[in-house]
Order: structure tokens, then sequence, then C-alpha cells
């Protein structure tokens, strides 16, 4: 058999909400149900003609009446008593989702839907059956270690600390490094005289020529 791929076009979920047959409609007409009839078993179940319900959102929250008609074609229920006044006065009935409203009281009149209610309570007394086998192991675990006084605890830390021995670290002898040929520098006796310095010799200026203005005064 082909396994079927998950659908997650838009386009093509309505179109299946849209074509689905009878039998499928009939389980998206689910309603969730009241605490005390969850209790005994099924938690969900398509909604039917005389199930007392009460609306859980919406504008008529709070509203609680019997289902007079299911619609299988829009996927809607009518109330007893949810109506509106159109505009020339005359009263119609309100529908409201399924999803949208919690069943109080199931109408058991059919044997067929009585006896689903009745095969979905026999199945939380067998997980509870398989629940209390699976927890006892646990417990008995729990009580023996419960037993094992503290003091035995504290004494078999004192052993498993004096068995330890002390590790004592080796000192790593260093090898002695290499030498390095030290640059034999030359000492003060070694060191070459310095040159004495030359006394400067003065500059010899050189006598202004004489213009020929001078030249004329002076003879």
């Amino acid at each position: 058999m082909q396994a079927t791929k998950r659908i997650k076009k838009p386009g093509k979920q309505r179109k299946l909400l849209y074509n689905a047959p009878a039998h499928l409609r009939h389980k998206l007409m689910a309603a969730p149900l009241s605490p005390e009839l969850a209790s005994k078993g099924a938690k969900t179940l398509p909604v039917r003609k005389g199930d007392s319900i009460r609306i859980m959102r919406g504008d008529h929250k709070g509203f609680e009446g019997k289902i007079s008609r299911v619609d299988l074609k829009n996927y809607r229920i009518y109330v007893e008593g949810l109506t509106r006044e159109k505009v020339d006065g005359t009263a119609v009935f309100v529908s409201v989702h399924p999803s949208k409203v919690m069943i109080r009281k199931l109408n058991l009149d059919d044997k067929w839907r009585k006896g689903i209610v009745e095969r979905k309570k026999e199945l939380p007394k067998k997980e509870e059956k398989v629940e209390k086998v699976a927890k006892k192991p646990p417990a008995k675990a729990a009580e023996v270690k419960e037993e094992k006084p503290v003091e035995e605890k504290i004494e078999v830390q004192e052993k498993t600390a004096e068995k330890k021995p002390k590790v004592t670290k080796k000192r790593v002898q260093k090898k002695p490094a290499a030498k390095k040929k030290k640059e034999a520098k030359p000492t003060e006796e070694e060191k070459p005289a310095k040159k004495e310095e030359k006394p400067k010799a003065a500059k010899k200026t050189r006598a202004k020529r004489k213009t020929a203005s001078e030249k004329e005064g002076g003879t």
C-alpha cells in the first residue's frame, strides 16, 4: 500500500474538507466532553441531535441548550433557543461550529453509541494496571537505598581518602644551557689610546679688496 503524504497546501486542505465523504464528515463534527464525562474514558465524541451542550467561545459564550439540528454539509450545529432577529423581525437559528462547544450530557438512545462509550471506559483500566506493575521495581530500589546508614558512607569516604597514595612530583634537573661564546670585550688597557686632538689652526682672514674710490682718495 502506497504511503500517503501529509498535504500542507491550504487550497488542497479546503478541497478535502469540501469533498469529504459522510463517514469522515461525521468524525470532523467531534466536540470535547465535560470533565465529568471525560473522567469515564472518552475525551471527545461526535455531536448528535439531543446532546446538551455549552458554548465555550464566541459572542454566545456560556449559552447552554440541546442540539436541534446537525448540518454535516456546512459543518455546523443548531441549538434550541439560540436565535437572532432579522431586519424584517423574523427569528433565525444561529449556527455554531462543534469545536466551539462542550458536551455536558450525551444522548445514549443509540445502542451503538452507548457501546462506544463503554468500550472506551475499559481502556484506561488496562493502562492503570500496566503502570502499577512498572512502578513496583523502582519502589523496592528506593527502600534499599533508605536502609543504608549515613555513617557507612562517611567511613567509605575516609577509607578511600587513606588509600589514595600521595603522588610526589619528581624535580626534573634542567640541563645546563650551552654557554654562548662571549665576545671578548677589549679591556681599558687594550683599548687604543685616543689620538690626541691637534689644536685647530686659526683661519686666515682674507684682506678686503679696496674699491676704486678708496684708492683714489688714498692717493
